[in-house]
């Protein structure tokens, strides 16, 4: 249902004095379920407040730009249009199946068309969307008397929490604008963050034990990424600077509409892994023909030690492995065409040491596709791309992971979109490296699978950060906004005190917590780590052999950041129940109810050693579980429906999980 309502006649309209000189009119919108409310305010000062359940969460906060060789705009704006609309759905069918097989999401928007009352009288429109679990907005700007472009050079919209409120603060390698927004995520006093840092989004706020927040972009185009600094009381937007001109951050000569700036809110730091308002905002599937696009496991020859081995034995070893776990994929990483990020890479042109062709008739022997790495420089130098790409589907590749972006500037942006688009054009799927952090362009191009842009497994390759405590952080912080190629899989599990970076590489956490990232991370298309004389054979290999990686539903069960995570995700009629723990041992108590799970369940759960990884099956006595953890523990099971029971016989169990799951990935 559609309703256009003039704002004058059926929304309330307060008017207030702002600073004693101009009257502010106060536009309201409130969410489906009327549980969010936003508002409005224009006039002297534009800006906006939004309030959860009856409490304020964000109040009276800044709107508007600043450009060069203008004077700011967000103030002594008059409204001469607006537009309520109510009961809009957005409602599709996605190719990736990265949270939901289907997706139908009631919104209510306003629109406010606004003019400057003097001087230039340029304009500026604001949307925003109330959905029932946070809000998105964004501005359309206009071309002004003066042809050429408009500069931007910071965007003024703020994000006013209360003081006493927290996040967990992470920040590219150097603290700057460049990086690969691999990091850490540290809770910290908003207070304490600096008026020039630039903290990585999507942000995560508490401002109490009961109401939480997170801020994310989505839908870039043509626009650089933002970060989030403390200034004059409030969280402010930071744009990635250009490469051309660090102080201009954006550029545009006519209409112009920019990404949306999505709030989510909710009662618990864990119901945003829910959300598809990221996904929801951007625009419909480009493509033509998505058969081609098969989510899946694969393998990778670049973990075990941290010498490359670009040899033929130890690429088929790989294939081996895939083959052997029933994973469709193989990733052949750096160097597969000799030296890389100089002048004369060729990326259509394999080292000496590698017969290409051979490789490939052996993988498709055995039922397997490859992936090839490629380093961002020789993918753009003379449109390499151009050449390569239609080469690799001559040749029977399945994607491309491109590395060592490391911006977020309005450039980058461009390019993603530029390169994801010729990949679809020759059927190749894509991961990006060196990423900044997803904003829903997979839902427009979902040949786009995976994206980097999260400190992962292969720091445990040459540091001690990757700790439990940073593991649970990930799923409440990065793992919000959708899917990150952080490589799980790291089978020779230690605990924290025996960790040291070596070769070959360890992992700070249980066997059982290596599992649960393969439910608890989102990504279509998962990197599993480990060499095959570590993995083959291994008690939890056999988990890894049926695990899907796309899913029809998803559930947050409990936890919070630092401490555990318990998630579920069902794949047609199973559901994968996933728990991971911090750093200390805990019990863990996690309501099955909402899933609809009766019965016999199959488990792997921790040991007496880290290593240790207990499986078998448990009869589900009523609708709670409760879970010990070892210190950097965790838990993976798969229940059935309530109509159905699981088998005695694990071996039945693991063929039919997998046959169908095989089944499901051909239909695609």
């Amino acid at each position: 249902m559609k309703k256009w309502l003039c704002l004058c006649v059926s929304l309330v309209l307060l008017g207030v004095k702002a600073n004693g000189t101009d009257e502010a009119v106060v536009h309201r919108l409130t969410s489906p379920n009327r549980e969010i409310v936003l508002s409005v305010q224009s006039g002297d000062k534009l800006g906006y407040s939004l309030s959860f359940r009856g409490r304020e969460l964000i109040s009276r906060s800044a709107l508007g730009f600043e450009f060069k060789g203008e004077k700011p705009m967000g103030a002594n704006l008059e409204v001469v249009g607006e537009t309520l609309e109510e009961g809009l759905v957005e409602a599709w069918t996605p190719v990736v199946k990265h949270r939901h097989a289907n997706i139908s999401l009631v919104y209510n928007r306003l629109t406010l068309k606004l003019r400057e009352k003097l001087g230039e009288r340029r304009r500026l429109d604001l949307t925003f969307n109330a959905y029932d679990e946070g809000v998105a907005f964004r501005y359309t700007l206009y071309g002004v008397s003066r042809p050429g472009d408009r500069q931007i050079l910071e965007e003024l919209t703020e994000f006013r929490v209360p003081e006493t409120s927290f996040a967990w603060v992470g920040y590219n390698a150097h603290k700057g604008e460049d990086g690969s927004q691999e990091s850490t995520f540290r809770k910290t006093s908003v207070v304490e963050i600096g008026a020039n840092d630039w903290c990585l989004t999507p942000f995560l706020v508490e401002v109490d034990r009961a109401n939480y927040l997170a801020l994310m972009s989505a839908a870039l185009d043509n626009y650089p990424g933002f970060y989030v600094a403390w200034r004059n009381g409030a969280l402010v937007t930071r744009l990635a600077g250009s490469r051309t001109s660090r102080d201009v951050k954006a550029r545009f000569d006519q209409r112009f509409d920019t990404p949306w700036r999505v709030i989510l809110v909710g009662d618990a730091p864990g119901c945003f892994l829910e959300s598809e308002i990221v996904r929801a905002v951007n625009r419909p599937c480009a493509l033509a023909d998505t058969s081609w696009i098969r989510p899946g496991i694969s393998a990778w020859d670049h973990w075990w030690s941290g010498d490359v081995k670009m040899e033929m034995p130890v690429i088929k070893a790989y294939i081996d492995l895939a083959a052997e776990q029933g994973w469709p994929y193989m990733l052949i990483d750096w160097q597969w065409y000799g030296q890389f990020n100089r002048a004369d890479a060729n990326i259509t042109k394999p080292a000496p040491q590698l017969d290409m062709p051979e490789l490939i008739a052996y993988a498709k022997s055995r039922g397997v596709k490859f992936w090839l790495w490629l380093y961002a420089s020789d993918v753009t130098r003379n449109d390499a791309f151009r050449e390569a790409f239609p080469l690799y589907r001559q040749w029977g590749i399945a994607g491309v992971k491109i590395d060592f972006m490391d911006r977020y500037d309005r450039e980058i942006v461009n390019w993603y979109r530029r390169i994801v688009a010729c990949a679809a054009e020759h059927r190749l799927m894509v991961d990006f490296h060196g990423a900044y952090a997803p904003d829903g362009l997979e839902r427009t191009y979902p040949n786009l699978m995976t994206r980097e842009g999260v400190m992962g497994g292969e720091y445990s390759k040459f540091s001690d950060r990757i700790t439990p405590e940073h593991n649970v952080n990930l799923a409440f912080t990065r793992g919000i906004v959708g899917s990150m190629d952080y490589t799980p899989g790291g089978f020779l599990n230690v605990s924290r005190t025996d960790f040291k970076p070596q070769r070959p590489t360890l992992v700070m956490n249980t066997r059982a917590a290596e599992l649960a990232k393969f439910v608890i991370y989102e990504s279509p298309l998962t990197v599993c780590s480990e060499h095959p004389r570590h993995l083959l054979g291994q008690p939890g290999a056999d988990f890894l052999k049926v695990v899907p990686t796309v899913w029809d539903d998803v559930r947050f069960l409990g936890g919070y950041p630092g401490e555990y995570v318990a998630l579920a995700r069902r794949s047609g009629e199973r559901w994968y129940v996933a728990v991971m723990g911090g750093n200390d041992a805990r019990r863990v108590t996690i309501d099955l109810a909402q899933l609809g799970v009766a019965g016999r369940y199959r488990y792997w759960r921790d040991g007496e050693q880290p290593t240790d990884c207990r499986c078998g099956f448990a009869e589900l006595s009523g609708p709670s579980l409760t879970i010990d953890l070892a210190p950097g523990g965790g838990f993976v099971a798969i229940f059935q429906l309530s109509q159905r029971v699981l088998t005695t016989d694990a071996l039945s169990v693991l063929t039919s999980v997998s046959t169908s799951l095989k089944e499901e990935s051909s239909k695609k």
